[in-house]
């Protein structure tokens, strides 16, 4: 399991961390500080649409030559930080990147040696940051933009003194109140111990922290190994009692400051997650920890696979967060144009914070035309729900929204290793006939199309558009999984499911069980696109045929959970009258199957 952030590191170093981190008492910030001014009540709501910025992660974890001159992770400097604010506000700033966010490692020196206050909390290391964290702040906001600060769920190990680290603002807390008595560790790395909630100095540790950044003046925190997720599970590793305090404690400093949560979160917690943070990152990193950036199957392939099931979390007031989006520095990226497209179309109609990892002084004028087309930053900005896939998560997919004002946001992937054509049919978006379409990146209307568009894309390719029907809306026959008609072979049976139609769904569907479906009528012989209601916890593949043929294996992506539906569309050839449609597990396992609905011919 790859990790996140600063505990993405070798043995080695986790070793020096473990035996060096210590306690460095200083005076306590708040002291010497004036309180942040309360919060401006008329500014827009919290995470309101997805936020924009930069990230310094993706460059102080890479090999790159050149980026970590002074040893691994020693990227991240006061200087470096504000050299790419500079850049950030002259070249991006007006397309709405506003963050910059300084991830792990603030206060650690370059040979990762943590730092802490007399109270217990993270102190910036006067190597990196030698004028301390408020003055980033206070020049972050004198060029117009938002400051961004990270740290990791729990009790730092280096902070607990052995027990007797006194706590801010609670008379008689000491580290050895706010911990479990067996000192068990927690979050992705087990770097620090398990806060214990139900002892009444622990939530005052979380509102010291709390309070320390909010009077340095930070608008955003990122709090990272948090489980479930982060490569873990169990009690050991549940932190939603963590978020929840930050969430109090961020409450009561009356500042505004963006919860972000980081990695890997478990979709079994997504409504402790929207609840308490305004974002949640939905997968495992996305740098390479390579001599690049990123690279395409080290993991940002991944994010097709692994986006559908939250989709429908995302919203104003909380996000899907796919990580960085490191598509500007062309080589030092480690991508093709194609892929570097492809990365930056599904983050758009994803919804997902659109924050880079790049160099911003270095940006090639392609990837500067990718972070800059308006056309695509209104898709990841706008009001319209997020875009999902109307196709399984075949190699060539294609996802789409349906807009306010009655058009469609359609985007095709390619994402074999060739070069394949894809097709986006109108019936997957609910019409049929003609509609006009335009190219978001490349600015063009491309006319009138009828029936659908086909694209030949490159490996790893895409194309964005935005689709307005001219046509009419299709009507559909529906046909329920559980109807007495059908046919059962195998396993597979009949089973109660409260999200789906008619209350009933096909499941068992595994090692050779198999649903057919009979009765299914048209009126003129074609490919048909049947939209299939399903459910699966996660992706799994299903052979599907008809009238006893060949059949074709597609991979439906997961629904989240055994309990929530969602629908693509395969491609069946049916004959004019009466046909049968079968889906077979095969020598695997297959979705559940809800329904089918048949267009009209």
């Amino acid at each position: 399991m790859r990790s996140s952030s600063y505990f993405a590191l070798p043995a080695r170093a986790l070793l020096v961390l473990a035996l060096t981190a210590v306690a460095v008492p200083t005076a306590h910030a708040a002291d010497t500080t004036p309180p942040a001014p309360a919060a401006d009540t008329s500014a827009p709501a919290l995470a309101a649409k997805p936020y924009m910025g930069w990230s310094s992660w993706s460059m102080q974890s890479s090999k790159y030559p050149g980026l970590n001159p002074d040893g691994d992770y020693s990227y991240l400097t006061e200087a470096n930080v504000l050299k790419q604010a500079g850049a950030l506000a002259t070249k991006l700033k007006k397309y709405g990147y506003d963050h910059v966010n300084i991830d792990a490692g603030w206060w650690m020196d370059k040979t990762w040696k943590s730092g802490f206050d007399q109270y217990g909390r993270q102190k910036p290391d006067p190597g990196r940051f030698p004028r301390g964290m408020k003055a980033v702040a206070d020049d972050l906001h004198a060029k117009g933009l938002k400051a961004g600060i990270y740290l990791p769920a729990g009790l730092e190990k280096g902070a607990y003194g052995g027990g007797g680290t006194p706590i801010s603002n609670a008379d008689g807390c000491t580290t050895a109140d706010i911990v479990y008595d067996d000192l068990r560790t927690t979050n992705g790395w087990d770097s620090s111990y398990k806060l214990d909630f139900a002892k009444p100095c622990t939530a005052k540790y979380i509102d010291s922290q709390a309070q320390l950044i909010a009077d340095w003046g930070y608008d955003f925190l990122k709090l990272d190994g948090v489980g479930p997720g982060s490569g873990k599970s169990g009690d050991q590793y549940d932190n939603v009692a963590d978020v929840a305090a930050w969430n109090r404690a961020i409450a009561a400093t009356g500042r505004p400051i963006h919860l972000e949560l980081s990695w890997s979160l478990d979709i079994g917690h997504a409504g402790d997650w929207k609840k308490y943070s305004q974002g949640w990152r939905v997968d495992t990193d996305v740098e390479c920890y390579c001599n690049t950036l990123v690279s395409w199957e080290n993991s940002v392939d991944d994010r097709w696979d692994d986006t559908p099931a939250w989709t429908r979390h995302a919203g104003p007031g909380g996000w899907n967060d796919l990580d960085s989006l490191d598509v500007g520095n062309g080589e030092m990226d480690g991508l093709t144009k194609a892929e570097r497209q492809s990365y930056a179309t599904l983050w758009a109609i994803a919804k997902s914070p659109l924050y880079t990892g790049d160099d911003l002084t270095r940006l090639d004028s392609y990837g500067l035309s990718l972070l800059t087309n308006r056309e695509v930053i209104a898709v990841d900005q706008g009001t319209d729900p997020p875009a999902h896939p109307v196709t399984p998560s075949d190699p060539q997919q294609v996802w789409a929204a349906k807009n306010a004002d009655g058009t469609y946001t359609v985007a095709l992937f390619n994402l074999a290793d060739k070069p394949a054509s894809v097709s986006a049919d109108w019936s997957t978006l609910g019409f049929r006939g003609k509609a006009a379409v335009r190219d978001l990146w490349n600015h063009e209307n491309l006319g009138t199309h009828k029936n659908g568009i086909t694209e030949a894309l490159p490996a790893h390719g895409s194309r964005l558009f935005t689709v307005t029907p001219r046509g009419t809306t299709l009507r559909w026959t529906g046909i329920e999984a559980e109807a007495p008609a059908n046919t059962l072979a195998g396993n597979a049976s009949v089973a109660d499911c409260s999200a789906c139609s008619d209350g009933k769904k096909v499941g068992n569907l595994y090692v050779g069980g198999k649903l057919t479906v009979n009765n299914v009528v048209v009126a003129e012989p074609g490919t048909y696109q049947i939209k299939v209601a399903y459910v699966s916890g996660d992706a799994r593949s299903v052979n599907v045929s008809s009238n006893g043929g060949a059949g074709t294996a597609h991979k439906f992506p997961s629904t989240g959970d055994w309990g929530t539906v969602s629908s693509v569309y395969v491609p069946v050839t049916l004959k004019a009258g009466t046909n049968t449609v079968t889906f077979d597990s095969g020598t695997g396992y297959a979705p559940d199957i809800d329904r089918i609905d048949v267009p009209q011919s």
